[in-house]
C-alpha cells in the first residue's frame, strides 16, 4: 500500500469545504454552510469566489456551456460572468430541512446527486437523477447523509456512500439511466472515520474522503486499500482529480463541529490540499441539461 501525506495549497477556512471537480484547467469548489462558490487556477494562482443564494453543495460543467449548482431548494443554472441563479428543478420542497450534497454526472451527461436531512438527523436523503432536464428519483435507499455518488468508467456502475452507517454499496446503471439494487462494496468499522466523497479514478479505484479520519484512501475494484493519504486537519470532505494530466488530486475540507481546541490545533481546517497520484483521473463529462 502507498502512504504519503497531502500539502498545503489554498488558505480558505470553509466550514464545510466540499464538491471539488477540475473544470477547463481551473479547480471549483464549494463552501457549502458558507454559501460561496470558488474557482482556483493553478497555473495563475487566480482565486475567484461568487456567493450563492442558498447553501451550495457543487457545480458541474453543462452541455448549455455554464455550469450547474447544486443549491439547496434545487439545481441550478449557474453563470459565473453574471453571477446569476436560475432554478432548473425543485427538490424536496416538502422537506425544507433537506439540502442538496454530493453529485456526478455518467458518460451519458446524467447527472446524479444526493439530498440530505441539514440537521443529519431524518433518513430523508435520496439520489436523483437530472437527465436533459427532467429529475427523478432513483432506487437507491433513502438515508440521512447520502454521499458520492462515483461512477466507474464506462457508466456501469454508480457507488453510493451512506455515510453515518459507514457503508459503500455499489449499483449498475442502466441503459436508460436507472440504478438497480445495492450490492455491498465497503464497510467501515468507524477506526478510519465516516466515509465522505467519493470519486472514480481511470481504472476505476474508489478515492474515498474520510470525516474525522485524517485521510483520504483509494480502493480497488475488489475492494482492496491500495493507497492511503494523511492530512493535517481531521474532516476530509472529497477529493478531485486534475491537472494538464489529471494525475493532481485536490480536497476539500471542513471546520464544522470542531471544538475551539480542536481548531487551535488544526489551524489550516477548511483549507485545500494537495497530492500526486500514479493512476489519474478522467475528464469530467458536461451535464446534458
Amino acid at each position: 500500500m502507498a502512504l504519503m501525506q497531502a500539502g498545503h495549497l489554498l488558505a480558505i477556512g470553509a466550514e464545510l469545504g466540499e464538491g471539488p471537480i477540475w473544470i477547463d484547467g481551473a479547480l471549483w469548489f464549494v463552501d457549502i454552510k458558507g454559501s460561496r462558490i470558488y474557482r482556483h487556477v493553478p497555473e495563475t494562482g487566480a482565486l475567484d469566489r461568487w456567493d450563492a443564494p442558498e447553501f451550495v453543495g457543487w457545480v458541474v460543467p453543462s452541455a448549455k456551456g455554464d455550469l450547474i449548482a447544486g443549491l439547496q431548494s434545487g439545481p441550478h443554472r449557474f453563470s459565473p460572468e453574471m453571477g446569476a441563479f436560475d432554478r432548473i428543478a425543485e427538490i424536496d420542497a416538502h422537506l425544507p430541512a433537506n439540502r442538496l450534497n454530493d453529485a456526478a454526472i455518467d458518460p451519458a451527461g446524467r447527472l446524479f446527486f444526493g439530498t440530505m436531512d441539514n440537521d443529519e438527523a431524518a433518513p430523508s436523503g435520496r439520489v436523483f437523477m437530472l437527465d436533459a432536464g427532467a429529475v427523478s428519483a432513483t432506487a437507491i435507499h433513502p438515508t440521512v447523509i447520502t454521499n458520492g455518488p462515483a461512477i466507474a468508467p464506462g457508466g456501469t456502475h454508480l457507488y453510493h456512500v451512506d455515510t453515518l452507517a459507514r457503508t459503500i454499496t455499489v449499483h449498475a446503471i442502466a441503459a436508460d439511466g436507472s440504478v438497480g439494487p445495492a450490492a455491498p462494496f465497503l464497510r467501515f468499522t468507524g477506526d478510519e472515520g465516516h466515509p465522505d466523497g467519493a470519486i472514480c479514478d481511470a481504472e476505476g479505484g474508489v478515492w474515498v474522503a474520510f470525516y474525522g479520519g485524517w485521510a483520504a484512501r483509494r480502493y480497488n475494484t475488489s475492494g482492496q486499500l491500495t493507497d492511503e493519504v494523511r492530512f493535517p486537519v481531521s474532516n476530509v470532505t472529497k477529493i478531485a482529480l486534475g491537472g494538464p494530466d489529471h494525475r493532481t488530486a485536490y480536497a476539500t475540507t471542513a471546520r464544522q463541529g470542531l471544538s475551539a481546541e480542536a481548531l487551535a490545533a488544526q489551524p489550516l481546517a477548511g483549507d485545500i490540499f494537495t497530492f500526486p497520484v500514479s493512476i489519474p483521473g478522467l475528464p469530467i463529462p458536461p451535464a446534458n441539461s
